[in-house]
């Protein structure tokens, strides 16, 4: 990633952080469902998705201990936070709530 993790969550006024790990079952079954999620939210919010084995200083950093890790920024800061699967329409309706 060319900008930091700071400018990342700052560069929309609603972000939306995946951490996720390549060797992760949990991860692999979301991905499709964060594809849609992107897809959907094209025009209204950014939708970033983080491997924590390249990305170790900002999982680190926003004390990510397990994957998948979402992360929903609103003009940079922290709104809400869920560690592991979610239902899609679930992921989709919270993220919708902050726009």
């Amino acid at each position: 990633m060319s900008q930091t993790y700071d400018q990342a969550i700052r560069s929309a006024d609603v972000v939306l952080v995946e951490f996720y790990a390549t060797w992760c079952p949990h991860c692999r079954a979301m991905a499709p469902v964060v594809d849609q999620i992107k897809e959907i939210l094209s025009d209204s919010a950014v939708v970033l998705q983080l491997d924590v084995d390249r990305n170790q200083e900002a999982a680190n950093a926003e004390e990510v201990e397990g994957t998948p890790t979402f992360i929903l920024y609103k003009q940079g800061r922290q709104v809400w936070r869920h560690e592991g699967e979610i239902d899609g329409n679930v992921l989709l309706q919270k993220v919708q709530s902050v726009i």
